[in-house]
C-alpha cells in the first residue's frame, strides 16, 4: 500500500514508528525501517554521543530510511541539530515546541523536517518554514498530549496546509490506519503498538499492562502544570494526580515527583513508581509480534477494510 509519503521519504509503507523517550532506541527503528516503515530514534533528553551511538547502531542494521525524533526542550537540543546534519538523518521530527530555528539548517542539508503539530495554525506556521509533512497528534495519544482528538484534528489540518498529513493518536488496526485515510490523512504514525515489538527493548512488565489493558485503563495527568500526559493508570498516575490537586503543594515539588517515572516504568519495570504512558488505544493491542509481522499484518488489514468498505453504505 503506496501513499505520497512513501515516495517523500523512501519507505514501503505508509506508517511511522513515534519517536517515545526510553522506548524508541535503535533496536526499534532499525527493525521498523527494516520492515518497510519509518523507524524513530527518540532523542529525548539524552546527550549526543548517546543519539549519535544509536544513529550508528541502525545504519549497521540497514541501509533503508530512518529518522530522530528531536525534542525542542532537551537540554542538549543545539548539539542534536546539529548531529542530525553531521550524521546525514534522512528525516528530523519534532516535539515539545517550535522547530523552525533549526529548519533552514536542516533542509539546506537534505533533511526531511516532519514536526508533530497539535493545531492547524501551527501546521501553517511550519509549512511556510518548509517542512516536508507534518504529524497531526491527537490526544487519544501516550505520552505528552495536546487537547483535540485525532478525529476533529487530523481532517482540519488537512484542509488547512497543502503538504502531506500524517495521522497519530489512537490508531492500532488495520480499521484505525482505514479512517486515518478517510480523513485525508497520507500516513500514519504509531506509537502504543510498537511498545509490544518483540525488538522493543523496553521491560516485559511495561509490554505486560499494555498488553492487559481494557479501554478505560488510561488517564491524564500533569494539564493543570501545563503539559498534559496520557498514561496507564497505576498507583504513580493516581498520586500525581493527587499532588496535582494539593495546594499545600508546590509546582516544583509536584513535578519533582514526576522526575524519572517514565525510566522507571520502561527500563525498570516499576509498576508501583513508573509512569507506563500509552495511549487510549491501549485495549486493542493483544499480543507481541516482530515488527515485519506487525506491519504486514496491520496493512492487510487496512486493505480488508477499504476493499469492503461499501457494504456498509446502502
Amino acid at each position: 500500500m503506496k501513499s505520497v509519503i512513501c515516495d517523500l521519504v523512501g519507505i514501503e509503507y505508509p506508517i511511522f514508528q513515534g519517536g517515545m523517550a526510553w522506548v524508541s532506541d535503535a533496536s526499534l527503528a532499525g527493525a521498523v525501517s527494516k520492515a518497510g516503515g519509518l523507524g524513530i530514534i527518540a532523542a529525548a533528553n539524552a546527550p549526543a554521543d548517546y543519539v549519535r551511538e544509536q544513529i550508528h547502531l541502525v545504519k549497521s542494521q540497514t541501509d533503508k530510511p530512518f529518522g530522530v525524533n528531536v525534542m525542542l526542550m532537551s537540554p542538549y537540543c543545539e548539539d542534536i541539530a546539529k548531529l542530525v546534519i553531521e550524521e546525514h538523518v534522512p528525516v528530523v521530527v519534532t516535539g515539545a515546541g517550535l522547530p523552525t530555528k533549526y529548519m533552514k539548517d536542516w533542509i539546506e542539508a537534505g533533511i526531511k523536517v516532519i514536526p508533530v503539530v497539535p493545531s492547524c495554525n501551527i501546521a501553517k506556521l511550519v509549512e511556510r518554514a518548509g517542512a516536508s509533512a507534518v504529524i497531526a497528534e491527537g490526544c487519544e495519544s501516550g505520552g505528552h498530549i495536546g487537547e483535540s482528538t485525532t478525529m476533529s484534528l487530523v481532517p482540519q489540518v488537512c484542509d488547512a496546509v497543502n503538504i502531506p498529513v500524517i495521522a497519530a493518536g489512537g490508531i492500532a488496526d488495520g480499521r484505525g490506519i482505514a479512517a486515518a485515510f478517510m480523513l485525508g490523512a497520507k500516513g500514519v504514525q504509531l506509537g502504543t503498538r510498537f511498545l509490544v515489538a518483540k525488538e522493543c527493548t523496553i521491560h516485559q512488565n511495561f509490554k505486560n499492562k499494555v498488553l492487559k489493558a481494557k479501554d478505560t485503563d488510561t488517564m491524564t495527568t500533569g494539564e493543570s502544570l501545563g503539559h498534559a500526559v496520557r498514561a496507564l493508570k497505576n498507583p504513580f498516575t493516581r498520586q500525581f494526580l493527587a499532588n496535582e490537586n494539593n495546594e499545600n503543594m508546590s509546582i516544583e515539588e509536584k513535578e519533582a515527583f514526576g522526575a524519572g517515572a517514565l525510566r522507571r516504568a520502561a527500563v525498570d519495570g516499576d509498576e508501583k513508581n513508573g509512569c507506563f504512558m500509552a495511549g487510549q488505544i491501549s485495549g486493542l493491542v493483544k499480543k507481541e509480534q516482530t515488527c515485519e509481522e506487525m506491519i504486514k499484518e496491520l496493512f492487510a488489514e487496512t486493505e480488508k477494510v477499504l476493499e469492503g468498505a461499501k457494504q456498509w453504505l446502502k
